[in-house]
């Protein structure tokens, strides 16, 4: 899909300043909050986006204030299998 924003030139001046990739960061302005409203998954991020799953999900979301949605049982689940795997 594409999406068209109509912004007042004087606006987009000042919006360009400092701003290599303005479509860029728009993307990245609707991927944060569709996340943070938990319309998006990490997937989803990395996808929209074109980062690794892993290292380039995180990354984006710390620099963004975020964090990952993983809990206690995430952990113990991993620390389980890690267990069952001789680790």
């Amino acid at each position: 899909m594409n999406v068209v924003l109509t912004i007042p030139d004087e606006i987009a001046a000042t919006l360009l300043k400092g701003a290599a990739d303005l479509p860029r960061q728009a993307l990245e302005a609707l991927a944060i909050e569709g996340y943070r409203a938990g319309r998006l998954s990490t997937d989803d991020l990395a996808l929209l986006l074109n980062l690794s799953p892993c290292d380039g999900v995180d990354g984006f979301l710390k620099a963004h204030g975020e964090f990952l949605d993983y809990t206690i049982e995430d952990l113990e689940t991993e620390v389980a299998a890690a267990r069952r795997l001789g680790y």
